[in-house]
């Protein structure tokens, strides 16, 4: 059976949002659902999502201010505007932002379903890493699961910590800066969550001991480089 995909759903309608969350559950996907802007960025950072789902009229948080931020954390994850707002303007600004495609609203429940789909494939196309699974010397390391493999037994990552190597295995032998890593899964590179990535480097480093081929360099002041035998 294949991996559901999972979605990261922002809509303040609630009964709208509970009939499309569960419409889309019966169709197979995975959905994580806020009601709110206010904490949906912090819930983004705390999970691994296929997709963004996102309403634009929403309290405290525009969708829009919620994509943009979203974008400077992950430049690569697909999104979709869900709107009543139809004015030219607003469609020029979702697409400006990186929208995938923008749907007004009221619309077919399973119209959305084949532009999720099509926006789903194009995304999972030849250059694709969403659902690679990488080699690291001896390991074999499953960003969407989570999860690092050697010989029988399996090591569970954290969101961040999967985020991070997968990060690092897309940039094997070459530089990955911390700014780029920092933005992408912290949203931020202030003093705090540098230390923090270091710690997070750290505990990479424990669960890939047991292959020495493996290193995880620190270029002083610049990044991180892994290399490791295949």
């Amino acid at each position: 059976m294949s991996q559901k995909k999972s979605i990261f759903f922002v809509e303040d309608d609630l009964s709208f949002g509970a009939v499309l969350k569960s419409y889309l559950e019966i169709c197979n996907f995975s959905i994580t659902w806020l009601d709110d802007g206010k904490h949906a960025v912090s819930a983004f950072k705390e999970g691994t999502y296929d997709l963004c789902l996102l309403d634009v009229m929403l309290p405290h948080v525009d969708g829009f201010s919620i994509g943009r931020e979203i974008r400077s954390i992950d430049s690569n994850i697909p999104m979709i505007y869900l709107t009543a707002k139809s004015l030219k303007e607003d469609i020029i600004t979702g697409y400006r932002l990186g929208a995938d495609d923008y749907i007004i609203k009221p619309f077919d429940a399973d119209v959305l379903l084949y532009k999720i789909a099509v926006v789903l494939k194009r995304s999972d196309g030849p250059n694709s890493t969403a659902n690679q699974i990488f080699q690291i010397g001896k390991y074999i390391f499953d960003p969407h699961l989570r999860e690092i493999k050697l010989e029988g037994t399996k090591q569970l990552l954290s969101p961040k910590e999967s985020a991070l190597l997968k990060l690092l295995c897309e940039h094997k032998n070459e530089l990955l800066t911390r700014e780029i890593a920092l933005k992408r899964i912290w949203g931020d590179d202030g003093y705090f969550t540098t230390r923090s990535m270091d710690v997070f480097i750290t505990k990479l480093r424990k669960y890939l001991k047991d292959d020495p081929s493996i290193e995880i360099r620190n270029i002083h002041g610049s990044g991180f480089i892994m290399t490791h035998n295949c």
